[in-house]
């Protein structure tokens, strides 16, 4: 033959069986036993179980951000001991204080070298010509330091610690007890500093 046709077969595509879907596949109402309705609860359980989670899963915590200081800042100058000694560590901690109710930024440099008011003298004036807005000064040297050169820079403010006389620029904390200094260096600095504005 010459038609091309021989050896073709002709398929016959089979009709459906009643109640079947096509390919095979079972629908949710011919699954035996009622087994449709265990796969929707299940679905259903799985949804709520994931809304659920969603709801009460904790937020991210905001990053903590770095404090923001005012452009004042308070200086301490203490003797070789630093913030360590017991007249300084109860200085330095009133500044602390103060520097959290007003955002003002603290420091404080120690006297190296001979503890003498020429030696200091260096150190107290570059405190004051790096800006800083309050002087404080703690131990023999530094109080005296300040006690001779005060009058030399009379934009500057001054406080000494356990000694001095008071000036124009200068105020003393007479206090002795390490509670008592700390409590009256933080209200003197609290004040020159001035209140945090937020």
């Amino acid at each position: 033959m010459l038609g091309g046709g021989v050896g073709r077969r002709v398929r016959m595509k089979r009709q459906p069986r009643r109640g079947a879907t096509p390919r095979g596949r079972l629908s949710l109402g011919q699954l035996p036993g009622g087994r449709w309705r265990w796969w929707a609860g299940g679905a259903v359980l799985a949804a709520v179980a994931g809304v659920v989670t969603w709801a009460v899963w904790p937020s991210p915590q905001p990053e903590p951000r770095a404090r923001q200081y005012r452009d004042v800042t308070a200086c301490l100058l203490t003797d070789e001991r630093g913030v360590t000694g017991p007249e300084a560590a109860a200085v330095w901690a009133g500044m602390q204080e103060a520097s959290l109710k007003t955002r003002a930024k603290v420091q404080f440099l120690e006297v190296d070298g001979a503890q003498t008011a020429d030696n200091a003298r260096t150190y107290l004036a570059s405190l004051v010509q790096s800006r800083c807005n309050l002087v404080l000064a703690v131990g023999a040297a530094p109080v005296d330091a300040v006690r001779e050169n005060a009058d030399r820079f009379p934009a500057a403010r001054f406080v000494t610690v356990g000694g001095g006389v008071p000036t124009a620029n200068v105020s003393v904390v007479e206090e002795t007890a390490a509670d008592a200094v700390h409590t009256r260096v933080s209200r003197i600095v609290t004040e020159m500093m001035g209140a945090d504005a937020d």
